[in-house]
C-alpha cells in the first residue's frame, strides 16, 4: 500500500491535476448555478429547503469563503478558482467526522454518489476503510425506480460494492436528484431500522441526507452551491470543495489523504 501523501504534498497535486487551484469549471457557469439556486430552481437544491434568504450576492459571498471562488461579483467571465487549503480544510473534517462515527458501537453508514464517472473512486475507497473498521453499510431501495428528467428514462438505484448510484438500464448516471435518497431513508423508516449514524455522498445523495437530520458530509463542485448552502445552514456537516469530476486516478493521493487521516483518529 502507498504511503499517503503530506498535506504539502497533497496540496500540490490538487492544483496540479486541477482539483483544486485553477479549475475546469468556467466563472460563467458557476455565476449562472448561483442565481438558479437563488431563484430555488430545484434542480440546484439537492433537495434542501433554505431558511436564509440566500440572494446571488449571498451565495456568491459564501462561495468564496467556503470554496474560495473569486469574490469580485465585476468578474463574470473566464477562470474560477478553488483554494486548495480550503479542499484540505475540508478533508480533515470529513475524516475526522467519519472517524468519530467509527468510534460508535455498530456505526451504520450510507455511501451514495451522483459522479459515477469522478468521484466514485473516493466513495469505494471510504466504504472499503469503514467497513473494515466495523461499520455496518446499509444498501436500502435496491432497484428502486425513478423517472429521470431530460430525456425521462426509467432510473434505478443500483449498488456497486456498497456505494448506491443511479443507472437508466444500461449505464451508471450523474444525478442530482434528492427522490433516491428520500426512497432510501423511508424504506428504512418502513422497515423500523431507523436512520443511519452517517451518509457519505454528494448532490441530492447528501442533500436529501442532511434535510432530513441524518449527520451527512459530501462533495461539492464550484457550480454546485446548494450543499454550502447546506453547511451554513447546519443541515450537512462538512462540505468539501473540489472539482469533481476529473479523471478518476487524480483522486487516489486524496483518498489516501483522507484514509490516513481517518485512522488516525481511531
Amino acid at each position: 500500500m502507498q504511503t499517503a501523501p503530506s498535506r504539502d504534498e497533497l496540496r500540490e497535486h490538487l492544483i496540479r491535476t486541477r482539483i483544486a487551484g485553477d479549475i475546469a469549471t468556467s466563472r460563467e457557469n458557476n455565476l449562472d448555478h448561483y442565481r438558479s439556486l437563488a431563484a430555488r430552481d430545484p434542480h440546484y437544491m439537492f433537495g434542501l429547503t433554505l431558511d436564509g434568504d440566500w440572494t446571488y450576492r449571498d451565495i456568491l459571498a459564501l462561495m468564496a469563503k467556503s470554496a474560495g471562488v473569486i469574490p469580485d461579483p465585476e468578474h463574470r467571465y473566464g477562470q474560477d478558482t478553488i483554494d486548495p487549503d480550503r479542499t484540505l480544510d475540508a478533508l480533515d473534517a470529513l475524516a475526522d467526522r467519519v472517524a468519530a462515527v467509527l468510534r460508535r458501537d455498530d456505526p451504520r453508514i450510507v455511501v451514495a454518489t451522483g459522479h459515477p464517472t469522478g468521484l466514485l473512486t473516493t466513495h469505494l475507497a471510504l466504504v472499503r476503510l469503514v467497513r473494515d473498521h466495523g461499520a455496518t453499510l446499509l444498501t436500502p431501495a435496491e432497484q428502486c425506480s425513478f423517472i429521470g428528467k431530460g430525456l425521462g428514462r426509467r432510473r434505478r438505484i443500483r449498488y456497486l460494492d456498497d456505494v448506491a448510484m443511479l443507472d437508466d438500464g444500461g449505464a451508471l448516471v450523474h444525478t442530482h436528484d434528492p427522490a433516491p435518497m428520500q426512497a432510501m431513508l423511508a424504506e428504512l423508516a418502513e422497515l423500523g431500522d431507523g436512520r443511519p449514524d452517517l451518509v457519505i455522498g454528494d448532490h441530492g445523495w447528501a442533500g436529501a441526507a442532511g434535510e432530513a437530520g441524518v449527520e451527512t458530509v459530501g462533495f461539492a463542485d464550484s457550480n454546485d452551491p446548494g450543499l454550502f448552502v447546506g453547511e451554513a445552514e447546519g443541515k450537512i456537516a462538512v462540505t468539501v470543495p473540489l472539482d469533481d469530476n476529473v479523471l478518476p486516478r487524480h483522486y487516489v493521493p486524496m483518498n489516501q489523504y483522507l484514509v490516513s487521516r481517518v485512522l488516525s483518529g481511531l
